[in-house]
């Protein structure tokens, strides 16, 4: 046996160096650069995945029921296949909102509901409690059994002295190790290189383990199967088909693809601490791949264990260190306390590191932002308050979890404690998943659903094993409350048969699910709550670099929010954080404090740093203390649009329509001038699209009443009304059309009719119908078609009114009977591109991106403001975009607009032959 101080020698040194690692991570992260932007670390990092549970319980659950270990790792193996699409659009999402925690995550979702991330935050504190005891548990056994005689922990017990210090020396070192200070991006790169690092240490020594166990004590595998397979016991490990045993393994399976996406450290290390989302796709073979090499010696070790302690005095759960202690190999006994220290440190570390992000996120610091006296606007120093709150919240998560230990888990196998903590987690998956996919998913299916779901775990696990440890009368379990025979924990409605962890999952997930969908479906959410929904379900149509879509349109200081920053990050880290900021945008730290006024990207910066230290929900009502915002958003501009379409379509309501628009027009610009002059463009679009309704309106009463009261009117004057009266009717005609578009696409509702189509008859379509305003404004117009077909599959309306569109602002802004168009066709390798050039007043290279924005429009400087809604680029934008595309602005359109934009090509376009010239309109006079 190891002496005591040996091995406490041993576990501090070993813990050391985890933190010299971590540490050294942190300064080098601090020069520019980073270790752990690397794929192979960020899949390491994954395995944190493989606890205490992993490299003792399932060597124990092994040892009675063979193969069922194995579905615990099947699960993430199948999961990882779809992480390509499943933790990219996870990760993307993360990202463009600064989320912290998945409390954060469902919080935003579902139009930043607090209550439901305090649920959340919950829900994961009380159901991981279960884990994190079978890790203390785990260590000191450990401990233990390399300082005592196995046959003294024959159950695998351990004394409240270990394990209390173990929690004792855990609560520092997470502290230490996870907890040292706010970081204004919520990483620990640190913390993510040194789990990279114990995860080859526990890889390592279970293998080691493994070879010492098949080739030093056996001669290979086949001589140790032969040995196991002489009793039959031991032989029935290696089959299936035992009564109960597909149910099980379905649900085992099902539980753990849930898990290694819901836990709260796969979460931190998948989402909040990647560095690239590209690094999953090498996650996506190599995390399985870690977990095949560490599962292989699994089975062997239970059937050497119980063949060299075959009076099952001795628990399975330790056959990984009582084997090696029995074989006197000290060595392998030492690695193994070493890889078990590993795989327990790391889960703790993660585990207490998010959850106390999520207590202090989500359950804390809503309840201080509300609270009056606290006044956390106007408070200082409380990037102290904050790691307070933190500390604490890890020594409470452990100390819980240890007394857990003490009262309930302490009986049970390191399996059946972990499987508990699985199925608790699993109940946020209908939130998640509904959230990422469903539109109607909303805030109160989402806490119908978890609460039902968390009830019935609580009700069918915990409060089930309460009752076997003496917390209740065992009754309860045989008779049911009230004798109520189906409402037993362990046979709920009548589920006969089934083990409880299989049970259980069934009718919480179930249930959970049936509120989820019925609650969304019977209630109505809130216009955030559809905004929000629309973008996290078309997350991947957004780019991964791409800004937060929580844009700010208010006004603030620069110093304001600096002020705002160093009460929760601290003056040195405030300094640094907006000293990057000032060098990524080419300017110095001295003039971004001097501006009068923040820019929008600023504030949305300061609101993405509180963010990793407060959470989603607390920074932006922070920021909202600090910035004058104008309380409109783009649900005030459908409501407008919603009012102009009413007028239109009820013409004899047209001028008391028209008086409410203008009524709302001069409210928005009184508002604006109170909140110094917030919101232009909005104010710009409410000018605009009044002016232009009225204009051809007016014209269309005024002409109409002169032929009507004019009834001898010479008919040459009658066709030039008349014809005046059509051409303003066709202006409307347009122009409801765009705000009609405009609606269609931002609530989702557009119709899509995509076909095959070849882009150079498109264009030809696009000229024809623009020949006669192009013969008018005598233009010239020059083609260039490749001699082959080009072929793409989209709507061809669509794809029409975009080339429609780009050429009407070419015309529009080309110089009357000088102007040049020049329209081309060039396949690419994978796209079609489609160039509009003009020669007309060009575009500054300052406005190529913004003339893409909704109701912005460039001016020129002796015309001023040219006609329209300022919506037709925006929808073209949104068109190409849908079909899989980009458009924008090329270089050199200072000189004369260069639009173009882009399309997929259909797969083995043919060669089709195709005429290619210059295109001039026909005169119909010749």
């Amino acid at each position: 046996m190891m002496a005591n101080a040996w091995l406490l020698l041993t576990a501090f040194v070993y813990l050391a160096l985890l933190f010299g690692i971590a540490y050294r991570t942190d300064r080098f992260r601090e020069s520019g650069k980073s270790w752990i932007n690397n794929a192979n670390v960020y899949s390491l990092s994954l395995a944190v995945y493989c606890t205490a549970w992993t490299f003792y319980g399932s060597v124990g659950l092994a040892a009675s029921q063979g193969f069922m270990f194995l579905p615990i790792y099947l699960g993430p193996t199948l999961l990882a296949l779809l992480w390509s699409g499943v933790l990219r659009k996870i990760i993307r999402i993360a990202k463009r909102y600064a989320l912290t925690s998945l409390a954060d995550f469902l919080s935003v979702r579902y139009g930043n509901a607090t209550f439901l991330g305090g649920l959340v935050t919950f829900v994961a504190f009380v159901g991981i409690l279960p884990y994190i005891s079978l890790q203390i548990k785990a260590i000191g056994f450990g401990f233990e059994l390399l300082v005592e005689a196995p046959d003294q922990l024959s159950t695998g017990s351990t004394s409240d002295s270990t394990t209390f210090f173990v929690t004792l020396v855990l609560v520092a070192f997470t502290i230490l190790f996870g907890v040292r200070h706010l970081d204004a991006t919520e990483r620990h790169e640190g913390m993510v290189a040194a789990i990279a690092f114990e995860s080859l240490i526990k890889l390592v020594a279970f293998l080691a383990c493994g070879v010492f166990v098949v080739y030093g004590v056996y001669n290979g595998f086949a001589d140790l199967f032969q040995k196991a397979s002489a009793f039959p016991e031991l032989a029935q490990l290696w089959t299936l088909g035992h009564d109960g045993e597909y149910e099980e393994w379905f649900f085992l399976n099902l539980l753990a693809m849930l898990a290694i996406l819901l836990l709260p450290r796969q979460f931190q290390v998948a989402v909040v601490e990647n560095v690239n989302e590209r690094h999953v796709d090498r996650a996506s073979w190599l995390f399985p791949l870690y977990l095949l090499l560490i599962n292989i010696f699994v089975l062997p070790i239970a059937l050497a264990g119980r063949l060299e302690f075959p009076d099952g005095q001795i628990d399975a759960d330790t056959f990984m260190l009582t084997l090696p202690v029995h074989l006197e190999n000290g060595w392998i006994a030492w690695l193994v306390f070493l890889g078990g220290l590993s795989a327990a440190t790391s889960m703790i570390v993660v585990e207490s590191v998010a959850l106390s992000n999520m207590i202090c996120n989500s359950l804390v610091m809503p309840i201080l932002i509300r609270i009056p006296f606290v006044n956390l606007k106007e408070g200082k120093g409380l990037n102290r308050v904050l790691l307070f709150i933190r500390r604490a919240s890890v020594a409470l998560v452990l100390f819980t979890s240890y007394a857990y230990f003490q009262t309930v888990s302490s009986a049970y196998s390191l399996v059946s404690i972990g499987l508990i903590s699985f199925l608790a987690v699993a109940q946020f998956a209908p939130a998640l998943l509904g959230g990422l996919y469903w539109r109607n998913g909303n805030r109160t299916g989402a806490l119908l659903g978890l609460s039902t779901g968390f009830a019935v775990w609580a009700y069918t696990l915990p409060f089930g094993q309460m009752i076997q440890a003496g917390w209740f009368e065992a009754s309860l379990l045989t008779e049911g409350p009230g004798g109520i025979d189906w409402l037993r924990p362990i046979a709920l409605f009548g589920f006969e048969g089934a083990k409880p962890i299989v049970q259980a999952t069934f009718w919480s997930l179930l249930l959970n699910t049936l509120a989820y969908v019925g609650g969304s479906l019977l209630t109505t959410p809130s216009r955030l709550e559809r905004q929000q929904a629309r973008l996290f379900v078309g997350a991947m149509s957004f780019s991964e670099h791409s800004n937060s879509l929580q844009t700010w349109q208010g006004t603030a200081t620069p110093i304001q929010l600096q002020r705002l920053l160093e009460r929760f990050l601290g003056k040195d880290h405030t300094r640094q954080a907006l000293a990057r900021y000032a060098t990524s945008h080419h300017t110095s730290f001295a003039d971004l404090l001097a501006a009068d006024v923040a820019e929008a990207g600023l504030i949305q910066h300061t609101e993405k740093l509180l963010s990793g230290s407060i959470g989603s929900v607390s920074a932006r009502i922070m920021v909202a203390s600090v910035v004058e915002e104008e309380p409109l958003g783009m649900d005030a501009v459908m409501d407008l649009l919603d009012a102009t379409q009413q007028a239109i379509a009820y013409g004899q309501q047209l001028e008391e329509k028209s008086k409410e628009l203008q009524k709302v027009t001069d409210d928005l610009q009184s508002a604006n001038l109170r909140l110094q002059e917030l919101d232009r463009l909005k104010d710009d679009f409410i000018s605009t699209i009044t002016h232009e309704l009225r204009t051809p309106l007016t014209s269309i009463r005024a002409f109409s009443e002169i032929l009507h009261d004019t009834p001898g009117l010479p008919e040459e004057k009658q066709r030039e009304f008349l014809g005046i009266i059509i051409k303003e009717s066709e202006r409307l005609t347009r122009l409801i059309g765009q705000i009609l578009d405009f609606e269609k696409l931002e609530s989702g509702k557009m119709d899509w009719n995509p076909q095959p189509l070849e882009l150079q008859a498109l264009c030809e379509d696009a000229l024809a119908s623009l020949g006669q305003l192009l013969r008018d404004q005598q233009i010239r117009v020059e083609t260039h078609f490749p001699e082959t077909a080009v072929q793409v599959e989209g709507d061809y309306d669509r794809l029409l009114q975009v080339l429609l569109n780009l050429l009407s602002n070419a015309v529009k802004f080309c110089p009357k009977q000088a102007g040049r168009i020049e329209v081309s066709v060039k396949r690419l390798e994978e796209h079609a591109e489609i160039r509009v050039k003009d020669n007309g007043i060009g575009i500054p290279e300052k406005e190529r991106n913004a003339v893409f924005e909704k109701f912005r429009q460039v001016q020129s400087t002796n015309e001023g403001k040219p006609a329209g809604t300022g919506l037709g680029l925006s929808i073209s934008k949104n068109i190409v975009e849908h079909h899989g595309g980009t458009i924008g602005v090329a270089p050199g359109s200072e000189y004369g607009a260069i639009f173009f934009f882009t399309i997929p090509l259909l797969p083995e376009t043919p060669a089709l032959p195709n005429l290619q010239g210059g295109y001039v309109p026909e005169d119909p006079d010749r």
